[in-house]
């Protein structure tokens, strides 16, 4: 079976989004052609009473009771942003990316999903504190013990991933071949701060980037702005408040009405089929709002409707 371009995010699942539901959720994705599932070790810790253990939980739990599906899925999981002081919901207790970090973050993130590999294993977080070095062998050493398979950086800057990339070169380690960052169809203010101070959103430097290593692959989260697109009650936050914001939501108003889909679906679409591709991370609480994410599978733009698009600013 082919996969589809997408991820799916499982951040509430175990805590708002309970098994029956979160099962029903991954079921269909499933179904659908769909193999990568995106978590981390500390999905959702800053909701009170979570642990951040439970995403991780919730999917080991489905992997076991789906015999057979563990070899047609992709499971995504990060290291290093994890509190360390129990009740801690901010990062400043982080556990970081030591090597004794990640190698104690890699066999809890094991056990909990309950199999012998990560497929894509992710810094989640940078942490300067630790020599690029130390923290790239810790994951070299997890590649070759099979318990790992590729690895990526999340919420980390272009020239930084260059470096890191070249350093594993030199050592002839696994290189980061995947990055996570913060991407949309609109996008903030330059140097305007979000409200998550952990989010890294995409830049145009980025992009260049990503467009000219062709063994790197670009994910983003926080694709559908928290239901923003479509939700009154989800307003952007202030970082977006500016004219190409404004722009840019005419031009996909358009766009969805000329092609009959959804704007969240154009956005998917956007994204999918840009330069570079993305892998949009989806995060659904309900079966039917999966539906409307597959459905942007369906939705073409061709170069004029993408040009339009693109020249929104």
């Amino acid at each position: 079976m082919t996969h589809i371009p997408l991820a799916l995010g499982t951040i509430p699942f175990g805590t708002t989004v309970d098994d029956r539901t979160a099962f029903s959720i991954m079921d269909r994705f499933s179904e659908a052609g769909g193999a990568i599932l995106d978590t981390s070790n500390n999905y959702p810790f800053w909701v009170d009473g979570a642990t951040g253990d439970e995403s991780e939980l919730t999917i080991g739990r489905w992997l076991a009771a789906r015999a057979g599906r563990r070899d047609r899925i992709v499971v995504s999981t990060k290291c290093g942003a994890r509190p360390t002081v129990p009740g801690d919901r901010t990062l400043d207790s982080a556990e970081g990316l030591s090597a004794q970090a990640v190698r104690a973050a890699a066999e809890g993130s094991l056990r909990r999903l309950g199999t012998d590999r990560l497929d894509v294993y992710w810094a989640h977080m940078e942490d300067r504190s630790v020599p690029l070095e130390e923290t790239l062998g810790a994951f070299d050493e997890l590649v070759r013990a099979g318990e790992v398979r590729e690895i990526g950086a999340s919420n980390m800057p272009a020239w930084r991933l260059e470096r890191a990339r070249a350093v594993s070169r030199a050592n002839g380690w696994t290189p980061y071949t995947h990055l996570q960052l913060r991407h949309s169809y609109v996008r903030p203010r330059p140097d305007a701060p979000l409200q998550s101070a952990g989010h890294t959103p995409v830049n145009d430097d980025t992009l260049d980037y990503v467009r000219q290593e062709p063994d790197l692959s670009l994910w983003a989260y926080s694709t559908l702005m928290n239901g923003g697109f479509t939700r009154a009650d989800r307003p952007f936050e202030e970082a977006f408040d500016h004219p190409g914001t404004t722009r840019r939501t005419a031009a996909l108003r358009e766009v969805a009405a000329e092609v009959g889909a959804t704007l969240n679906q154009v956005v998917l679409a956007w994204l999918i089929g840009g330069s570079p591709a993305v892998v949009p991370i989806v995060g659904v609480s309900t079966v039917e709002q999966l539906e409307e994410m597959l459905g942007a599978l369906d939705v073409k733009l061709d170069d004029e409707l993408r040009a339009r698009l693109d020249s929104a600013r």
